[in-house]
């Protein structure tokens, strides 16, 4: 295999998932770039009717425009009680313009009130990794992960983005934004995912 740039080029603008995905793969000897880095502007409509679907979009259109290995990830919020809501709405899920992370959570709590709690939820990520196709056979590969937890109606922690304040991980004790980065490296659905696709990135890279 011929050896690739170590390079991997994230999917993304979203500066939270670059740290978060940095300190994942922090031990591997690759350097992990946003598009606007090497240039790259792309507006990838993500209509697909899976996470999967729109990791793969993303990641082949960020490998064809730059020619590097390409990490993308489609990760939702599904809420038992909302059946499965916001699901693969979750970044676009309050129906305000311009909505931040903070009226997203708001939203989600107030389509939960007056439902009984425990209201059980799970985060679900699938990265897909897009390879030059001279360097490997498969274009596109998928790799998923789940951390399961629980809403909570009030805010904690100021670690994380997103749903992160109130999505409790009753093993711990803790949300997701009041864990360490080390404790959340390992334990949420971004995490595990990305690690799912460590030994195909080594691989690629020809670190082994």
């Amino acid at each position: 295999m011929i050896k690739i740039v170590n390079q991997l080029l994230l999917a993304s603008s979203n500066r939270g998932k670059l740290l978060e995905i940095r300190a994942i793969l922090a031990d591997l000897p690759v350097q992990i770039l946003l598009p606007g880095e090497v240039g790259i502007h792309l507006d990838i409509l993500e209509d697909g009717a899976t996470y999967a679907a729109n990791a793969a979009k993303k990641a082949l259109a960020y490998c064809r425009a730059s020619g590097l290995v390409c990490l993308a990830d489609d990760s939702g919020l599904e809420v038992e009680a909302l059946g499965g809501q916001p699901g693969l709405h979750s970044a676009r899920y309050a129906p305000w313009q311009n909505a931040t992370d903070a009226d997203r959570r708001r939203y989600l709590l107030q389509n939960l009130a007056g439902i009984p709690q425990p209201w059980r939820a799970h985060f679900h990520c699938t990265a897909a990794v897009a390879a030059p196709a001279a360097q490997t056979q498969q274009q596109v590969r998928l790799f998923v992960g789940d951390c399961p937890g629980e809403i909570i109606p009030e805010e904690r922690g100021s670690n994380g983005f997103g749903y992160d304040p109130i999505f409790y991980l009753p093993e711990m004790g803790l949300t997701m934004a009041e864990l360490t980065m080390e404790q959340k490296n390992v334990l949420s659905h971004r995490a595990r995912a990305v690690n799912a696709a460590r030994p195909f990135l080594v691989e690629l890279f020809a670190l082994s």
